[in-house]
């Protein structure tokens, strides 16, 4: 199975890694760089710089030639992935979407964009607590692959399985997508959090409130439990609201310190997805009518209309409730 990534920033590379050891790998990037630097020296000196890159990977600045590949891991930033796949043929091969968020446009998810523009291929999920560097470097990790059908998962994780990456089954495609888009806007206000030096009891107490406002939303789109606590949720979650490795909590962390979310956005070659699915997220709750005050929050301080601390004051006044609620 010959596989194919779209998209050459560092979780794009990262993921062409992956599924180099299992023969050649075909890598898209816009950025002409990008390309030079993998073909001429190994390296995505851009946006994963130091990492030695396998020589069974080959990259390409053509969209067109990707269409010949047997499967496409999707790695696109989540509101660019409609037109990606839009400049493409018509495809029957599977999609394995790894980007995280909701439409802005639209409020859906990735596999319904997905869906949409190309309705013959197959679509799979890839999500999970992964830095890129970390799997470049063939660092231990687990995903969730989830597909609706159980023999193409079957065919896909034996494709990308590795010693070091190890991928779970789930045909809840629906939670593995929402665990992975919500959870960069909870990191935000961890980071937040850690900016501002609120304490390690705040950043446990807002994880843990951040879990069961996704596990509210999930639930009401139709996710699993049982999906929502596992790698592509409270993993995923975790390891995101825990580390500056993380472009969210880094967002976050600026925005604790007092910078502004416009001066902090501008300064990135990569994309903090939350600041993008923040309100895509409020509006789609708001509608589904569960109550998400953390990302309420979040909302309010990336569009600057609140302050840290009036954001923290808001959230500590709150009425006292039942845990589980």
């Amino acid at each position: 199975m010959r596989v194919g990534v779209l998209g050459g920033g560092a979780w794009g590379t990262a993921l062409a890694q992956v599924a180099a050891e299992g023969g050649e790998t075909l890598l898209w990037a816009r950025e002409p760089e990008v390309v030079e630097s993998i073909n001429a020296a190994h390296e995505n000196s851009l946006f994963l710089p130091a990492v030695p890159l396998d020589a069974a990977i080959r990259a390409t600045d053509d969209l067109a030639e990707t269409a010949g590949c047997d499967a496409l891991l999707v790695v696109t930033p989540a509101q660019h992935m409609r037109s990606v796949l839009a400049a493409m043929p018509r495809l029957a091969v599977p999609l394995i979407l790894c980007a995280k968020g909701m439409e802005e446009a639209t409020m859906e998810l990735m596999h319904d964009v997905a869906r949409e523009v190309q309705p013959e291929a197959p679509v799979a999920v890839l999500s999970g607590p992964t830095f890129a560097h970390e799997v470049a470097a063939r660092q231990p990790a687990a995903v969730t692959l989830a597909v609706e059908d159980a023999e193409l998962g079957e065919r896909l994780r034996a494709r990308i399985a590795r010693p070091w990456f190890r991928p779970y089954l789930s045909d809840d495609v629906i939670g593995a997508e929402i665990g992975g888009a919500v959870k960069n806007v909870l990191a935000i206000a961890c980071g937040v959090v850690e900016g501002r030096g609120l304490g390690q009891n705040a950043r446990a107490a807002l994880i843990s409130r951040g879990f069961a406002e996704m596990t509210r939303f999930g639930l009401a789109r139709g996710a699993r439990a049982e999906t929502l606590a596992g790698l592509s949720g409270l993993g995923d979650l975790v390891l995101t609201c825990s580390s500056t490795s993380s472009r969210n909590f880094s967002l976050g962390k600026g925005l604790g310190e007092g910078r502004t979310a416009s001066e902090l956005l501008a300064d990135r070659r990569t994309v903090a997805e939350g600041a993008f699915t923040a309100p895509v997220l409020r509006r789609a709750a708001e509608e589904a009518g569960v109550d998400m005050p953390i990302v309420d929050s979040v909302c309010a301080l990336l569009a600057g209309e609140v302050s840290v601390d009036e954001v923290v004051e808001r959230l500590l006044a709150r009425p006292l409730r039942a845990e589980g609620v």
